[in-house]
């Protein structure tokens, strides 16, 4: 990934934050973390990475986010990113903090047994 690609895709997290904290009415949504964005080299697509502290709310987390990713690309639109386009958005839960965490609880558990 270019350097410019990293910088418009850490620009698109933080904007994409600030808008599901301020702006959507959702409170299911409201406290979702986005952990980091993912851009094609067309810059046409964006998988956005994301975790929430309730892992029994990730289904619905996951059908509400893409459902408002319409709503989230129009806000996108309206703060005039240094972009000539809005990617297509689409939301994925991040598992990486969940896998993280799990090889943490094994290295704990053998430090236990030492």
């Amino acid at each position: 990934m270019s350097i410019k690609t990293k910088r418009l895709a850490n620009v698109l997290a933080k904007e994409i934050s600030e808008i599901l904290m301020l702006e959507v009415k959702d409170e299911d949504i409201k406290f979702v973390t986005i952990t980091h964005v993912e851009l094609s080299k067309d810059l046409s697509y964006a998988k956005v990475y994301f975790t929430i502290l309730d892992d029994s709310k990730k289904d619905k987390c996951i059908n509400d986010l893409n459902g408002a990713k319409g709503f989230i690309k129009s806000e996108l639109i309206k703060r005039k990113i240094e972009m000539r386009k809005i990617p297509e958005l689409s939301f994925v839960f991040d598992e990486s903090i969940e896998y993280g965490n799990k090889i943490e609880k094994i290295i704990e558990k053998i430090h236990e047994e030492e």
